[in-house]
């Protein structure tokens, strides 16, 4: 306990955390300030402090999960966001170069957790995707839009958000009647569908998951658009053809440091010399970096989220230029606040697909990703990309006058 004291000291100065240990013995940290939502946390057991210290992101998941750590005051949200906005990322520091041997090994093991050859690509995807699609139906909206919303009001419902996401997006691809689309990472084929039907284009999407692909098949079916709104189960490498537009959203985080050169190489070959393509992406502010314990473990197996660095880095040598840059640096905190709160209130449906570990395995990475956007370094980037210069207007007003 000595040692979790001393790092909670340092963790929480505004705001009180209180701390009861498994024999009863109560410790506070931080003061009381109008802007902290204080915190109250009981340990099960003598070895919760240790695996807290030991690794504090995934010791707190799993103690969490497996109710040796329980939130008597406030919710699991509440203490994240205690300690996260305890330690924003804007905060005024003294900036000193990166060291720590913890952190080097896992740069220098970094691309063994990311060989996403296509078979572990579909089991990685398989293992969040493949879920009960219950599950989804319970926190996303209707369409299953399971990315960063578009918040032009602050007040936007997520159904209102999401549509205007997919909006924004296509005005970005400044598409015309006709053309051929390839949509990297189609989800439950809410984009494709949408911009068949706004913009008459035909889609071609894909993606590594059986259940959405069950989905996203029947939308089709029941649009009557089949002939034109293709659903394939097939890796991005495998795909044949040449279309006019290429979007992709939510997807690149699944593609892998080891995987960023062969991911825009063979976007290139797939695009035509005029075409555009638009990426979708969360993105660290931070620089390259590891995926935390937790999310590799529990969440996205094989999952990476880039820096804009190493993601132009891959871009630079595959003859794509990059013409319009985009960070959303709130609104996924938005939109995930919407999804914590839906989870939240589905509690008892949640629980009776899955059980009690799995609700909290789940809020913990739902607020565990607020705090990210909130707090940490996470933002999303919207990229665009051409292969000729002359694809485009030479201004952004096209983007605007339709988005």
């Amino acid at each position: 306990m000595f040692l979790l004291e001393k790092v909670l000291t340092r963790l929480v100065k505004k705001g009180i955390l209180t701390v009861i240990d498994h024999k009863g013995k109560v410790r506070r940290f931080g003061v009381a300030d109008p802007d902290f939502t204080d915190v109250t946390i009981r340990l099960a057991d003598g070895r919760v402090p240790f695996d807290l210290v030991r690794s504090p992101g995934l010791g707190a998941a799993e103690t969490f999960m497996d109710g040796r750590m329980v939130i008597e005051k406030g919710d699991i949200l509440a203490f994240i966001a205690l300690v996260q906005k305890n330690n924003r990322w804007e905060d005024d520091r003294h900036m000193e170069r990166p060291s720590g041997f913890k952190h080097a090994l896992g740069m220098a093991l970094r691309p063994l957790a990311q060989v996403n050859l296509p078979g572990r690509s579909r089991r990685n995807v398989a293992y969040h995707y493949d879920l009960d699609g219950g599950l989804y139906d319970l926190f996303l909206d209707a369409d299953r839009q399971y990315s960063c919303a578009y918040y032009g009001q602050p007040d936007t419902t997520l159904e209102d958000a999401q549509e205007a996401k997919k909006k924004h997006i296509a005005a970005k691809l400044a598409l015309s009647p006709g053309q051929k689309v390839l949509d990297i990472g189609c989800g439950w084929g809410g984009m494709a569908l949408y911009l068949n039907k706004h913009y008459d284009v035909d889609v071609t999407g894909i993606t590594l998951s059986t259940e959405q692909l069950g989905v996203a098949r029947k939308r089709a079916e029941e649009a009557g658009v089949s002939d034109r709104v293709r659903f394939e189960l097939i890796d991005y490498r495998k795909i044949g053809g040449r279309f006019d537009r290429i979007v992709s959203v939510g997807m690149f985080e699944h593609v892998g440091v080891p995987h960023f050169r062969e991911f825009f190489r063979t976007c290139h070959n797939l695009l035509k010399p005029d075409g555009v393509m638009l990426l979708h992406t969360i993105g660290r502010v931070d620089g390259p970096s590891v995926t935390d314990a937790f999310t590799r473990k529990y969440i996205f197996p094989g999952g990476y989220i880039p820096a804009l660095s190493e993601t132009m880095a891959a871009v630079e040598t595959n003859r794509l230029m990059i013409s319009d840059v985009e960070i959303l640096r709130l609104h996924y905190a938005k939109t995930l606040r919407h999804w914590y709160e839906r989870t939240v209130a589905n509690q008892e449906k949640i629980e009776a697909l899955y059980d009690a570990r799995f609700f909290r395995m789940w809020t913990f990475y739902l607020a565990g990703a607020i705090c990210a956007f909130e707090f940490g370094a996470m933002v999303n980037f919207q990229l665009q990309f051409v292969r000729d210069r002359h694809s485009l207007p030479i201004t952004r007003d096209y983007m605007i006058e339709e988005g």
